[in-house]
């Protein structure tokens, strides 16, 4: 089969490799999949480079990617033999794994290969597995949002998009910050503001009467922790999924226990079983209903695979960049 690979950390043009490997083959407990697309996060292209603290080769190979939608080609032993020919969307294909989705083929355990609705497309199903599942989960933690106001910050982003259209389905009010007019028609939020131009703070006060906001999901921990004291009402929570700002921020911990803060770091690769079966219901239920929409860039195929992590890289694309494998 076609894969792409790397054997050691270092730029993607410099340590991604194209070629040809052995078809995997389903253990006991396993499908294999037949991949039709590979999604490019952000932790990828982090894995690759080796830009995590203390971050070492597992193995003297590793195939990238951990989401991706394809065809259940074949099962492993102990697994139900009516799944062949079933579409899915795959979650952690590349966590703490030698081989992830960028290759025509992957085998990992059936319950990481979830029924993907015949109404979304290979593509749109390899954004589900880190970004809409992370958005569920800090959305959805902390109980339901119908009636609570929830500020999201980064709403044009892989994750905030997704988030900024399930707390609306849950039935919250939604508040976003963006960069750009663009970026607010990109997240799909009805009412946003532009933190380079205006005061975050006193405009969500204006525009919740000085109430401020029942739950916060974060992008960017350290940047927005003064915003999220200043803006929550007493007993609300901080759901946050990165602190890029800074990797090890001052935690201002009276004035949030003050106000009887909860503040959730979300990490998707280690959602427990129960958790995230109740994620993959609720997506499947949406998917179904049509309800959420998807912002997919085109990074070409399996030879594109370098570009791709240059673009995620960059910064300035709007969706998730998914590599066409079929």
């Amino acid at each position: 089969m076609k894969a792409v690979w790397f054997e050691r950390f270092g730029p993607a043009d410099e340590v991604l490799t194209v070629g040809d490997l052995p078809d995997p083959v389903p253990a006991a407990g396993e499908v294999l999949v037949r991949l039709h697309a590979s999604g490019v996060n952000p932790s990828d292209v982090k894995l690759r480079a080796g830009a995590r603290a203390g971050a070492v080769m597992g193995w003297p190979r590793i195939v990238p990617h951990s989401d991706g939608a394809g065809v259940i080609e074949a099962v492993g032993a102990g697994v139900d033999a009516a799944r062949v020919g079933e579409r899915v969307w795959i979650w952690n294909g590349g966590w703490q794994r030698q081989f992830g989705t960028a290759a025509e083929r992957i085998a990992l355990p059936a319950e990481q290969a979830v029924r993907l609705p015949d109404g979304t497309g290979y593509a749109e199903g390899a954004c589900l597995g880190i970004p809409a599942m992370t958005a569920w989960r800090a959305v959805f933690a902390d109980g339901p949002v119908a009636g609570k106001t929830v500020l999201i910050t980064g709403g044009a982003g892989t994750v905030g998009r997704y988030a900024c259209q399930m707390a609306r389905l849950g039935g919250a009010r939604v508040i976003t910050t963006v960069s750009s007019a663009e970026k607010a028609a990109h997240s799909t939020a009805a009412e946003w503001i532009n933190y380079r131009d205006t005061d975050v703070v006193q405009a969500v006060k204006d525009m919740t009467r000085g109430e401020g906001v029942d739950r916060i999901v974060e992008v960017d921990f350290a940047a927005g922790q003064a915003a999220a004291i200043a803006l929550l009402k007493p007993g609300g929570v901080i759901a946050t999924y990165a602190s890029a700002s800074e990797m090890q921020p001052r935690l201002d911990f009276y004035p949030l226990m003050f106000r009887n803060i909860t503040l959730r770091m979300i990490l998707v690769y280690l959602l427990d079983p129960e958790t995230r079966r109740q994620g993959e219901a609720q997506l499947t239920e949406w998917l179904e209903a049509g309800a959420l929409s998807h912002a997919v860039v085109p990074g070409g195929g399996l030879a594109d695979c370098a570009a791709a992590h240059l673009m995620v890289e960059a910064g300035n694309k709007l969706g998730t960049v998914v590599l066409e494998v079929a």
